[in-house]
């Protein structure tokens, strides 16, 4: 209710039809409250009436944006979402092409008009690659376009000097496909004529017209001349910001505008307009819409072009004949100028300075003057700038054009600079006051007279509202017979001598009478004196006021002719694009066709532009310019009086209220709100005017609310319309909640019939499952007890099997020592005495030999690692073959030390070394095993930082390595550099590369280790060693064997004594502890050889301690 209630306010009402009393003061007052509200947006009914507050405001958040998405128009506050909403749900629920036409004088905000109603669409409409894509494209047009048809005015920074109407279209889903630009360009702002000869048309080409124009509305005059405190185009002043160094040199360019003649030869840079951060954004722009980097380059090129000729000087010389003749006076510009467009200097210079002229069949070749020479530059210079917009503008609408067979809805934005008045005024003005007349006459004709003809169609009682109908001045400029455009072009058409002068004559002869027309001498004429009316000047009534319109230069501006020479020079350049720009200079295909004039073109499009417009269905954003020195939230009553006046909003407001607000068609009135009425809802049998009436009886509305025409139904106040539309979201809220409890409950019902069924399933499954496991259960119990069964019966049989067994072998073995006593009882006699011991010899003999035969064919590897050996055939050999196999080992390792280098020798011999000191006395050994022992871990050689350590010891490296030095005092480590060398022991920090301790190996006393795979060391030191009275060191080495090992061999050689070495889990050490301290250390999981829950415990009273590993 809050947009309601800002709707009715009544101090400042968002809907001027609302506002009581109507009268130009109220109105006024109105809109400067809201004003100074920051509230920007007013309506009048379905008109947008917006407000310049010449700063950012905080309502064109992605939040307002969801707020107004499908949005009721008049249940919200005020805002150009709501239109632009209002006009694309139209677009895509009802099927009707829009347009929207923003109006308003220079400065009052209609280019960032279009630039919301287009950001707006893009936000809402549907989002996907392809669409996002077209989105994107749609909306980089705008920097593109701005930065070459934009400049600084003095009513405005960013002022469109150009007319673009932009046809959006979509699907039948609302989703964007492309567009089409349509650019409606002007003819050059007031630029005095350097020479009044008259020319000869034979001599002169007009520029051809473009595919996607519609006239020539680009104010080109701009190019070559623009006031004090006015800018050029964007382009060139951005180009020379932003263009690099390299972009520069290679169009020929210096970065200092004061340098070029079409910029006044002077430095101009807009507070909070960053022209080189507008040109990247230019060219991200033209890569995002499709531009290849050729493309682009191009266009620059022709921009170069453009902006160097305004330096191409001419000088006055005289010909052998004594006529006048020009030439160039510095050559340097026309040759860097002929390099970036591919001619011969000598072909342009030519163009330049002369003109062919043509009588009959032959040719002659005449000098310019120096005024000639200037007009014919400043006319190309006009010419390719004007040609190059065009080309710009297809070649977007060839990027963003919609593929051909595609269903479309069009929405269309009209984005034109407003009605202008001058001090003077010339003929620019005078077309594009022509143009915002016959805008006005779409307002007229389509808000304010249809508004009265269609309640005459529908029957409904009228109340007629008076209003201006400005046809009158439309007729005045645009009659094909005598109207002013008509009278401009029938003079420059005439032969004989044409001029100003007899323009002026014939307007005052035919509108004479005319109430629209004035002129000093109609005046004369009436006997009226008004001396701010002078000479060759006229003035007309327009609905925005009178304006005095000066004729100097209309013919000339009117025929705006280029001369024949320059369009042929273009077409002979290599430069592709400035080539296709001068299709005309072709000499194969001369034509000597007069080409049209600026006015018929004009007129053309606009009748084009119009009867688009007229195809669609209209909305409408009056733009107001609050001030005239573009000050941020400045309220000027009389300036804003004056554009109420000329915008007809008074008109406008007395139509809505004393007519209907809202209409429509009785179908769609019944389809969307027959839901209100249990007689009509869900369907109604009878014809949709029946239906609306018993809809509305029943809903009891004020029967001077509604008003029943024969096809449409009328409803007079908004609020009523709100009403209806609200009784309308409560009962679909109800509909929805009826529909909602049916499918829940349906969801339930299907949802407890497939549970049940499933409870069913499982059940069975179940008691499957529960059955077949007691039938497993029985069948295992049943299959133990046979085999406990059979297993009892094989045993008991197998006993007696056992028994009879044994007694068979006894009676066999007795039976046979029998045999055997009687045998040699019975042939004793017949043998020697000593036969037994020679047989036992020979067959120990012969088993010996057998044994070593085969051990010499099957001798194991000679690897070192091997330690296999065939086994004893006998067992009298095992002593001789243990003794066979240590012969054999202890062969093998004297090969394969034979076989060693001596570097290996020293490795293997620290590897022995460290199983003497460590083997099954320390779990860390084994890890060690695969290891080699490289000494030098910190890459001394490579570290400059870390070489002069080894110089503080002045000796032999033994190793070097990072280790952790642990504290006593609170069991935290701090990093150390470790090095060992042949007579002592270096601790260093790290960071700084300095020596924290140096310890002589004569003050190591021993060396004490855990029985754990833990890398912590505890080193005693001798108490009358410089390091002792701190007590003995704890360190943590990553490479605990090799250190121990090397600091072992060390103390050999250095003092032929062995490193008194204990593997123990305490040991007691020497330290200062006060008495009674019993410090616990708890090293973190991973300290040292990633046992987590190792720690050392120290123990100890006064001067002694004991540490204790625990695992």
């Amino acid at each position: 209710m809050e947009a309601t209630t800002s709707l009715l306010d009544a101090a400042a009402v968002g809907d001027l039809v609302m506002l009581d009393p109507l009268s130009e003061e109220a109105l006024l007052r109105t809109l400067q409250e809201r004003f100074s509200r920051e509230e920007i947006y007013t309506y009048i009914g379905e008109v947008v009436i917006s407000v310049n507050p010449y700063k950012p405001l905080p309502i064109y958040t992605p939040e307002k944006v969801e707020e107004y998405h499908n949005c009721n128009f008049f249940a919200v506050k005020p805002h150009i979402y709501a239109i632009a909403d209002d006009a694309y749900c139209s677009l895509r629920d009802r099927d009707r092409d829009q347009c929207i036409l923003i109006t308003g004088e220079s400065g009052a905000g209609k280019t960032e008009a279009s630039k919301l109603v287009m950001s707006y669409v893009a936000a809402v409409s549907s989002k996907g690659e392809e669409v996002d894509k077209v989105k994107e494209q749609l909306l980089q047009s705008n920097p593109v376009l701005e930065a070459f048809g934009n400049a600084k005015t003095i009513r405005n920074d960013n002022s469109s000097r150009f007319g673009k109407y932009m046809d959006v279209e979509f699907d039948f889903k609302g989703d964007p496909l492309g567009g089409v630009i349509t650019n409606c360009q002007c003819c050059p702002l007031p630029s005095p004529p350097r020479w009044s000869q008259p020319p000869l048309s034979c001599s002169y080409t007009h520029p051809p017209f473009p595919p996607q124009t519609l006239t020539d509305l680009l104010e080109k005059s701009r190019i070559v001349r623009h006031v004090k405190g006015e800018r050029n185009f964007h382009i060139f002043y951005q180009l020379l910001a932003g263009g690099s160094a390299q972009l520069l040199q290679k169009l020929k360019l210096r970065p200092d505008c004061s340098y070029y003649g079409y910029l006044n030869r002077e430095k101009s840079v807009l507070p909070g307009m960053d022209d080189a951060a507008n040109f990247r954004a230019m060219q991200d722009a033209m890569a995002i819409i499709g531009f290849t980097p050729t493309e682009v380059t191009a266009l620059l090129e022709v921009t170069a072009v453009v902006l160097k000729l305004g330096n191409v000087e001419l000088s006055s010389c005289f010909q052998a004949s004594g006529m006048e003749a020009s030439s160039i006076t510095e050559p340097r510009e026309l040759q860097e100028i002929s390099q970036l467009i591919g001619l011969d200097p000598s072909t342009l210079e030519q163009a330049l300075c002369s003109r062919t002229v043509k009588v009959r069949d032959e040719s002659v070749l005449t000098a310019l003057s120096v005024s000639q020479g200037y007009y014919g530059r400043d006319a190309l210079a006009k010419n390719i700038y004007s040609r190059l917009f065009d080309w710009l503008v297809n070649r977007i609408n060839t990027s963003i054009k919609v593929k051909p067979g595609k269903q479309r809805k069009v929405m269309g934005v009209l984005d034109i600079y407003g009605f202008e008045i001058f001090q003077d005024n010339g003929f620019e003005q005078f077309i594009i006051n022509y143009c915002n007349e016959k805008l006005q006459q779409i307002f007229i004709l389509m808000t304010l007279k249809e508004e009265q003809e269609e309640y005459v169609r529908e029957g409904i009682k009228w109340t007629p509202v008076e209003f201006f109908d400005n046809s009158i001045i439309c007729d005045l400029i645009e009659n094909s017979k005598v109207g002013i455009l008509a009278m401009l072009d029938e003079e420059c058409l005439r032969p004989g001598t044409v001029n100003e002068d007899t323009f002026i004559t014939k307007l005052n002869q035919i509108f004479a009478s005319h109430k629209r027309y004035e002129s000093k001498e109609t005046l004369n004429a009436k006997h009226v004196t008004d001396i701010s009316l002078p000479l060759r000047c006229f003035r007309i009534h327009h609905y925005a006021g009178k304006v005095t319109y000066n004729v100097t230069g209309f013919i000339e501006k009117n025929n705006d002719l280029l001369f024949r020479d320059l369009s042929q020079a273009m077409w002979a350049a290599r430069h592709t694009l400035l080539r296709s720009l001068f299709p005309e200079g072709d000499p194969q295909r001369p034509s000597l066709k007069l080409p049209p004039t600026t006015g018929s073109q004009f007129k053309a499009s606009v009748a084009t532009l119009m009867k688009n417009l007229y195809s669609k269905n209209p909305n409408y954003i009056r733009c107001i310019k609050p001030n005239d020195t573009k000050t941020a939230m400045l309220f000027t009553p009389d300036l804003v009086l004056a554009q109420v006046r000329y915008l007809g909003l008074m008109e406008n407001v007395r139509v809505r209220r004393a007519g209907y607000a809202f209409r429509q068609l009785y179908q769609p009135f019944l389809k969307r709100y027959k839901m209100l009425s249990r007689r009509t809802w869900p369907h109604w049998t009878g014809s949709d005017r029946e239906g609306t009436e018993v809809l509305l009886a029943e809903l009891k509305f004020p029967s001077e609310e509604l008003a029943y025409g024969h096809t449409k139904i009328f409803i007079r106040s908004p609020r009523t319309l709100f009403d209806l539309e609200k009784r309308r979201q409560q009962r679909v809220a109800e509909l929805a909640t009826l529909i909602q409890a049916m499918f829940r409950g349906w969801r339930c019902r299907k949802q407890y019939q497939l549970m049940r069924k499933s409870q069913i399933l499982i059940s069975a499954w179940f008691r499957g499952h529960a059955q077949r496991n007691r039938y497993k259960q029985m069948k295992r119990s049943v299959l133990l007890l046979q085999a406990y069964a059979r297993g009892w019966k094989s045993r008991r049989l197998l006993r007696e099997l056992k028994v009879q067994r044994r007694r068979h072998l006894a009676a066999s073995t007795i039976s046979a020592y029998w045999k055997g006593y009687q045998t040699r009882r019975t042939y004793r006699r017949y043998f020697r005495s000593d036969a037994r011991t020679r047989l036992s010899n020979f067959i120990y003999r012969r088993m010996v030999q057998k044994y070593l035969m085969g051990l010499q064919k099957n001798l194991p590897p000679m690897a070192v690692l091997d330690r296999t050996w065939p086994p004893a055939p006998y067992k009298f050999l095992s002593d001789a073959n243990q003794e066979l196999k240590g012969i054999f080992y202890r062969w093998k390792c004297k090969k394969y030390r034979e076989q060693l280098s001596p570097q290996q020798r020293a490795v293997l011999q620290d590897k022995l070394c460290a199983s003497e000191l460590f083997k099954d006395k320390k779990a860390l050994y084994a890890q060690s095993l695969q290891q080699p022992f490289r000494g030098e871990y910190l890459g001394l050689t490579q570290n400059r930082k870390y070489q002069k350590l080894q110089a503080v010891a002045k000796d032999k490296l033994v190793m070097a390595e990072a280790v952790q030095k642990v504290n006593r005092a609170n069991g935290k480590t701090v990093p150390r550099l470790l090095l060992l060398t042949t007579e002592h022991l270096v601790l260093a920090d790290p960071k700084a590369a300095q020596p924290k301790m140096v310890l002589s190996l004569s003050d190591i006393r021993g060396a004490s280790v855990s029985r754990f795979s833990d890398g912590l060391l505890a080193l005693h030191l001798k108490e009358t060693s410089t390091a002792g009275g701190k007590g003995d060191l704890l360190l943590v080495s990553p490479h605990l064997i090799e250190l121990v090992t090397r600091l072992h061999q060390t103390l050999m050689d250095a003092t032929a004594q062995a490193l008194p070495l204990s593997i123990a889990d305490q040991y007691a050490g020497l330290g200062a502890w006060p008495v009674g301290a019993w410090p616990t250390w708890a090293f973190p999981e991973g300290a040292w050889s990633g046992r987590g829950r190792d720690r050392v415990c120290w123990e100890g009273r006064g001067g002694n301690q004991v540490a204790h590993w625990a695992g």
